[in-house]
This record gives C-alpha cells, sequence and structure tokens, in this order.
C-alpha cells in the first residue's frame, strides 16, 4: 500500500493521516511493523515529572516527511539531525496534515537519549470548523471516538502522546464538548501509553472564538485544566509570564512559553536572541516551548549546520536544565544517525553520505567553554557509525591536565565497574598528552532531597585502574581492551565502589610536563562504555522465536 511503501523504491515509509475518515477508518496493519517504535524510553533522573522547569522542542520543517520518512534511512547529503537530547525534556513532530505520526526514527531516537515523542492532532481553516463541528458538535460517543482512535495510534506505534492544535473558530455546541473531549483524551492516553502526555496549545477560548492569548487565562484554563499542559502562542512580554505565573498556581511547570526561533511576530527575541525570551521564562519559573530550532539548517544552510546547531544549543545551555543517565550499561560511539561514510573497528568500510536517526546513539553533554574548549562532531573519521566527538581544548598555564565532562549521571554505584575507551589524538605532538576517565561520585547518603534543581557537590573522584589485559571471561565483551587499530588507541579500566552514587563521567586529558604556557590538545572520541560487571559476567539470555517477515531480496 502507498501509505506504507515509498511508490518509486518500494522502501518503507512513516506516514501522517488526513482528515477524519482516514483517524476513524485507522487499525493495526501487518505493514506497519516497520512504523513501531523498537526503543522503549530510557529512564532519566529527575523524572519527567519532577517540579523543576521543562524545555519541550516542535519540530517544524518544510512540511515534514521529508528524508526522515524513509524508515531504513536515506542517501542524503548534510541532513537535518537533533542532537541535543540531553537539553530537552519533550520532543514533538508537527505538519500540518491532521493526524501526524511522528516518523519512527525520530521516536528511535529521542528515546534512546530519554526524551518522550508527541504527535500532533491539528484542525485549521475552514476545513478544519467542519471537521470539529463533526465530532465535537455530536453526542459524546463521537469525540470519544476520535480520543480512543489517537491513544491506539500512540500506544500502537508507541510514542508517547498528542499535542492538540485547534485553530479554527468554533460552535457553542463544539466548544462544549471541547474540555470533556481533552479530558477523555487525556484519561485515555494515560492508560495506554506509561507516562503518556497531551498538551493543548494556546488558540481557541472557552467561548469558541479563535483568539490566541500568549499566556493562560481564564479565557483558556478551562483547556488546562483537563490535560498535561498548555503550549502558549509567542507574541507574550513580561506581565504575560506575570499573569499566567500566578493563574498556574503550583502547575507552573505545566505552562511551556512558545518561542519562536524565525522570531516571527512581535516577540521578544528568536535566532541567535533565542536566550532572552529563555532567560525571562526561567525568572518566572516556568517551561519553555521552542518551537522550530530548524531555524539553524533552514536559515543559515546547511554547509556549516553543525557547527551553527553546537552554537546556537551552546547559548541556551545556561537556561537547560539537563537530565541525567540512570542505568547501566552505558556505551556509546556518538553517532549521530548521519555520515559522509560508514566506519567499523575504526576502518572506513563505504564511503558516500547517509542518513538514519534510527541509528543515532546515546549523546553526550556538549560543553562549550568560549576558547578553552569545544566538543563538536568528528564526520571524517570514525571508530563504528559516521562520526566521533571531537573534544578541543587548552590546558592552562601551570595546570596540569582538564576534565570535560561527558556525561551526568545518577545512580546507585555498583560495587565494581569496567570502563573502556577508544580515543585518537590528533595535531602534531599527540604523545605529550595522556587519555582517561574520571568518575565523580557522591555518597547515598547525601542524594538529592525537595528540590532536585540542585545536586550537592561531588565528594568522590575516581580515576579507575587501568587493565592490561581484559579480566578473563571478558575478553570477547572487551576485545577492545587488547588492540589499537587504524591510529585508534583502547583503554580498559576497572573500579571498586561502596556506598556511592555516580555523578559525572568526565574525559581526563593531561600532559606530561606542566608548563607555564597554555597547551592545545585535539582528542577524538570513538566509543565509551560503562558496564557494571555483575551483569556482563552473568550470560546473557537466549534469543527464541525469532521470525523475518516483509522481505525484498536485492
Amino acid at each position: 500500500p502507498a501509505r506504507h511503501f515509498d511508490t518509486k523504491t518500494t522502501e518503507p515509509v512513516s506516514f501522517f493521516l488526513s482528515g477524519l475518515e482516514e483517524l476513524l477508518a485507522w487499525q493495526p496493519d501487518s505493514n506497519d511493523d516497520f512504523n513501531v517504535s523498537a526503543v522503549p524510553l530510557a529512564k532519566r533522573q529527575p523524572p519527567l515529572h519532577s517540579k523543576r522547569p521543562r524545555t519541550l522542542v516542535c519540530h517544524d520543517m518544510r512540511g515534514g516527511y521529508l528524508e526522515d520518512r524513509f524508515i531504513q534511512g536515506s542517501a542524503t547529503r548534510n541532513p537535518y539531525v537533533f542532537y541535543h537530547w540531553r537539553y530537552i525534556d519533550i520532543f514533538v513532530y508537527f505538519s500540518h496534515h491532521t493526524v501526524t505520526i511522528p516518523p519512527v526514527c525520530w521516536t528511535n531516537a529521542a528515546h534512546r537519549n530519554s526524551v518522550p515523542v508527541l504527535g500532533t492532532f491539528i484542525t485549521e481553516w475552514t476545513d478544519g470548523e467542519k471537521l470539529c463541528e463533526s465530532f465535537l458538535a455530536g453526542g459524546e460517543e463521537a469525540y470519544r471516538a476520535v480520543s480512543e482512535q489517537l491513544a491506539r495510534i500512540a500506544q500502537h506505534y508507541r510514542f508517547d502522546g498528542w499535542l492538540i492544535n485547534i485553530e479554527n473558530t468554533l460552535s457553542a455546541a463544539a466548544v462544549g464538548n471541547l474540555p470533556p473531549f481533552l479530558r477523555h483524551l487525556t484519561a485515555q492516553v494515560h492508560s495506554a501509553v506509561p507516562g503518556g502526555l497531551v498538551i493543548w496549545y494556546d488558540s481557541v477560548l472557552q467561548n469558541g472564538t479563535l483568539r490566541w492569548q500568549n499566556e493562560l487565562s481564564e479565557e483558556n484554563r478551562v483547556f488546562f485544566d483537563v490535560c498535561d499542559g498548555l503550549f502558549t502562542n509567542y507574541n507574550w512580554k513580561e506581565e504575560h509570564l506575570e499573569r499566567t505565573r500566578g493563574l498556574a498556581g503550583p502547575r507552573h511547570t505545566d505552562i511551556y512559553v512558545g518561542v519562536d526561533v524565525f522570531a516571527r511576530g512581535d516577540v521578544i527575541g528568536g535566532g541567535f536572541d533565542t536566550d532572552k525570551s529563555l532567560r525571562l521564562i526561567r525568572q518566572h519559573g516556568l517551561s519553555a516551548a521552542i518551537f522550530a530550532p530548524g531555524w539553524v539548517y533552514e536559515h543559515l544552510g546547511e554547509e556549516n549546520f553543525l557547527q551553527n546547531e553546537n552554537k546556537f544549543w551552546g547559548s541556551l545551555a545556561e537556561y537547560l536544565p539537563t537530565h541525567s543517565i540512570c542505568t547501566l550499561p552505558l556505551a556509546t560511539s556518538f553517532s549521530l544517525g548521519m555520515g559522509t561514510s560508514r566506519f567499523l573497528a575504526g576502518k572506513e568500510e563505504e564511503a558516500g553520505p547517509w542518513y538514519d536517526l534510527s541509528a543515532q546513539e546515546i549523546q553526550p553533554l556538549y560543553p562549550e567553554h568560549e576558547g578553552r574548549l569545544s566538543t563538536s562532531c568528528c564526520l571524517q573519521d570514525a571508530w563504528c557509525g559516521g562520526s566521533s566527538l571531537r573534544v578541543q581544548g587548552t590546558i592552562p598555564p601551570g595546570e596540569e591536565h582538564v576534565a570535560i565532562r561527558l556525561f551526568s549521571l545518577q545512580m546507585p554505584a555498583p560495587p565494581k565497574l569496567f570502563l573502556t575507551l577508544l580515543y585518537k589524538l590528533e595535531g602534531p605532538h599527540p604523545d605529550e598528552f595522556t587519555v582517561a576517565l574520571e568518575l565523580t561520585t557522591w555518597d547515598l547518603g547525601t542524594c538529592h532531597e525537595g528540590s532536585v534543581t540542585s545536586l550537592p557537590e561531588p565528594n568522590g573522584r575516581h580515576h579507575p585502574r587501568f587493565l592490561p589485559a581484559p579480566p578473563p571471561g571478558l575478553a570477547k565483551l572487551l576485545a577492545a581492551c587488547a588492540r589499537d587499530s587504524h591510529g585508534w588507541t583502547s583503554r580498559c579500566y576497572e573500579l571498586d565502589l561502596q556506598d556511592c552514587s555516580l555523578r559525572d563521567l568526565s574525559l581526563l586529558v593531561s600532559r606530561q610536563q606542566p608548563g607555564p604556557q597554555e597547551t592545545s590538545f585535539t582528542c577524538l572520541l570513538g566509543e565509551v562504555r560503562v558496564l557494571d560487571a555483575a551483569s556482563m559476567a552473568a550470560s546473557p539470555p537466549q534469543v527464541q522465536s525469532l521470525t523475518a517477515s516483509q522481505l525484498w531480496w536485492q
């Protein structure tokens, strides 16, 4: 069927639904298997519902379903990718089709990095009025059918809920049924999808008029009261934020104040001034909804996209609380889900562009300190996948080393850890430097009580013991310990810990001779792994009842 497969190439594609008939007629189909997310939503700390302000990203690019619709990837040059997952809490895929089902590659990439994904249900213009009239103006049976279908779709494709965007006038009968529809949809999504969310976009008022409020007001709070959050329109000023904060009361973090990165209309700041908007939003303790950050790609062009993307998100980082990894194993080769070549074990296997967000790996923090430190993606050389992580910086005069924070962790430490690292030093004098991993911990007793906005300072710094050879029984898993290849150096470490909680994993770059001058370094990271020794010793479960379907031999 054309909906599930590209008519030119027969490749499986992601799709949307148009109109009420398609939504109500939808049912699970054996051709759907490709569209079901294969990656469960990874746990995070603090949990999403903790009371700190959140960051939602709403991705709206050229109508949606571009190269990201090809479920098994495509040979796209300079594609759009998103990888600052640690800095955001919710990802919305937006298009102007009635029912936007997020392309499965986005759900896979987001879930791997602990971020839930919402689709969009939108009605607009006169067609939208007719559509709303047909399911809202009648009895409860009609709107319940719609909410049940939306919940089933999210459950079936394994994404996490919906942004509801009604951008047309409603009759008195239709608007009367809107709050019960939203309440029913929210209950259905919560029961069908663990951690599911329904967020309402600030558009129509309780009397059915279409008038954007740019705030939570008495006119639109009836919708906020029956769902998980309100996404405000973009033309707000500080007094809107003050009123919103007062009206929202204890639910102030469920207000996502809209920031249009394209800065359309009368806004505080978009583009590289987006930080001005975020500063105000956070001063009032509210959550933020960053709309169309693809501006970096669309407006500044695809040539220097990765550099501009790091600059954009780097400028916002102080206003974006990050979330921490809280489960092991942690293993990543930093791939962005794209590349100009494919690498395996440090060797280029295949030249040519590729794009597949499902192949994106767990992403690190991207720390930037003007002039002293930068972390970025290197497409020219990698250990595995399409890219490695390039860490560039300087060691200040008189200092022996610098620590670059790669991952924030928050979990009880197992008694024994194994860590592996693959790296390559670049530059004229690579032998001047040594590279290692550092783990910081805190005592279990000091773990967060009450507010989780600021965590205590770490009280333990650990430099894991270098293992010249992997321990017996783990040689296969830790094969990388003993071999260097294609210029990559591999290292294996072990660390024994007691009664403490993991905090940060950092890269430690040291110079052999500290001197009065500063020294610059460039290091490529090919892979990092943190493994719980106990779970590695257990034999992996046997795979059972393996089947293959939908084969197309070429």
